[in-house]
Formats: C-alpha cells, sequence, structure tokens
C-alpha cells in the first residue's frame, strides 16, 4: 500500500512539474506541422482583473499561408513571450548578415540575444555569459577560431542540459561547427550542394522534405532549405529533421538523455530568403524547443502571459 501511495505522489509531482509547464509554455497546436483544427484565442478576464489568453479549437478550415503553412503564432510551437527573460548566447563568427530577423524572431516568444561577432571571447568570458544564457548557438566561419578551452566550456554547458544550436553551412563555413559537432555529438558535415527550394513534408523515408509532427516542426509542412547547404553525416545519435531537394540531411537533432541540440548545414536560412516557407516558424520553434521545458520547468519559463488589468 505504501508503494501504491508513493508511486501516486510520485506521478502528481512529475503531472505539476516541468511536463505540465511544457503544456502551459507550448501551443495547443505543438507537435502538429499540419494542424487539423482551427485555433482562436479567447481574451478571458480573471477574477484580480487581468486578461487571459485561453486557446480552444474551432470548426472549419486551419487558415493557410501562400506556402501552405498554417498561419497566426498560435500554430507555433510555443505561446508568444514563454520564454520572457530567457537568453540566447549566439557567437556569430561568419560576419556577413546581422542577425536582425532572427532576433526579431525571437523576441516574439520572450528571447533576449546576446551576440559575440567575428571572433570568440576568452573560454573565461564565455563560460561566465553561458552561466546566465538558456542556450548557445554557433555560427561557423571557414577558419576554425574556437580552442579545446572553449569547446570544453561549451561541452561542460551541454552536458548540464542546455540547449546548442551548431549552425555550419557549405564548403568550407563549418570549420568549427564540425569541431564542435564531433566533441558534442560525433557529427561532421561536408560538402556544398546547391539549395534554394522549399521542400515538403517527407513522403518518402531518407528522401527530401521535413520530418512531420516533431515539436521542431509545429505548424510547418513546407521550409526553405537555404541557398547553398552542406551535408550532415548519418549517425546513430541523431534525428535527421529536414532532408534538402538533393536528398541530403540538413538538419538533425539529438535528443537524448535529457539534452538537445540541432545541427544544421543550412545558415544562409537565417538571413536569405528570409519570407521564405516557414524560416521564422522555425527558428522560433528550435529556440523554444532546445530551451527544454521538459527538464527544465519554471526555471526556463515565464508565467503564461496575461494582459494587465485596466486601471
Amino acid at each position: 500500500m505504501q508503494k501504491r501511495l508513493a508511486l501516486v505522489v510520485a506521478a502528481f509531482f512529475f503531472l505539476v512539474g516541468p511536463a505540465a509547464q511544457a503544456g502551459a509554455a507550448y501551443n495547443k497546436a505543438a507537435g502538429q506541422s499540419a494542424p487539423a483544427a482551427a485555433i482562436v484565442i479567447d481574451d478571458v478576464r480573471k477574477a484580480d482583473g487581468s486578461i487571459e489568453h485561453v486557446q480552444r479549437e474551432v470548426k472549419g478550415p486551419v487558415a493557410r499561408d501562400s506556402y501552405g503553412n498554417a498561419q497566426g503564432n498560435q500554430y507555433d510551437l510555443a505561446v508568444d513571450g514563454a520564454f520572457e527573460g530567457q537568453t540566447v548566447a549566439v557567437l556569430q563568427l561568419y560576419t556577413g548578415f546581422d542577425f536582425s530577423l532572427p532576433r526579431a524572431a525571437l523576441k516574439e516568444k520572450g528571447f533576449s540575444v546576446y551576440r559575440w561577432i567575428a571572433n570568440p571571447p576568452s573560454p573565461t568570458e564565455l563560460e561566465e555569459k553561458l552561466q546566465k544564457a538558456n542556450q548557445f548557438w554557433l555560427i561557423s566561419d571557414s577558419a576554425p577560431r574556437l580552442s579545446p578551452e572553449h569547446i570544453a566550456v561549451i561541452k561542460r554547458y551541454f552536458d548540464a542540459g542546455h540547449g546548442v544550436y551548431i549552425w555550419g553551412d557549405n564548403l568550407p563555413y563549418y570549420a568549427d561547427a564540425n569541431a564542435l559537432g564531433t566533441a558534442l555529438l560525433g557529427v561532421e558535415m561536408t560538402g556544398d550542394v546547391p539549395g534554394g527550394q522549399a521542400v515538403g513534408m517527407q513522403k518518402a523515408p531518407n528522401k527530401m522534405g521535413v520530418r512531420p509532427n516533431h515539436l521542431l516542426t509545429t505548424g510547418i509542412e513546407t521550409v526553405y532549405e537555404g541557398v547553398t547547404i552542406a551535408t550532415i553525416n548519418t549517425n546513430q545519435i541523431l534525428t535527421p529533421i529536414i532532408w534538402g531537394s538533393a536528398d541530403n540531411i540538413v538538419t538533425s537533432v539529438f535528443e537524448k538523455d535529457n539534452k538537445r541540440a540541432i545541427f544544421d548545414g543550412g545558415f544562409t536560412r537565417l538571413y536569405i530568403g528570409w519570407e521564405t516557407a516557414g524560416t521564422a516558424r522555425y527558428i522560433k520553434n528550435a529556440a523554444a524547443w532546445l530551451a527544454n521545458v521538459e527538464r527544465f520547468g519554471d526555471d526556463v519559463t515565464a508565467a503564461v502571459p496575461t494582459a494587465k488589468p485596466k486601471t
């Protein structure tokens, strides 16, 4: 009897812990690439006079954009503002763009951005800043700039459960992406494949398209692959998410041992063809997924956003 009671108590605390918090941070459409039900947001006045935004499904078609993706932020993975106060630390070694488009997209979900440009900070500064960051993004360049000490700092951060996004691109723009990918995930990217296409939902194994119904591909039936892209080598621990028009793996994820990482061979998506299929939503979904709210719960989320009472 005592053993059964202990199991019930443990289950209760699991449900009210990080798993329940993920439900509060995520939209109703989470995990659905092609939502079947339309979702509307009602403003419900609470006892204290504040307004709570409540989602509900309604009969009728889902509005879609010109690329066939569900239209509206309610079809993103995360609720707007869910990660208010959380920071994405970006080490941008390739300097051919200003990161303004991803920054604006991330802001919708509450993320701020702290960015190093062109050169990494000292390993000591990197470790200090990462202690305050929700996740770390590396945008590689053609020549290596990370020292073994930098990589060790990032690996400790990753091993503590924090999300890491590793961006490379076509040869030779994956020098540090491969160094970090090898250290964290045992994987590299190679090559220079012409892209420039929007790819739809995958219809056959190992062929072009988007893996359907992963949290990362919430609300995404079509996505832009990038201009020229590297190919992610296959291994046993990564899950491919996007296959390019040449049937090459563009993006893979690590999601084991309560840790999450993304390894991506197409950083041109961050600034070229931004208005093309699905890019902004993908970036927002990626940050929300890497936040790993299922592990960290309310340590990484804000209260469910509400409007303040009128005075």
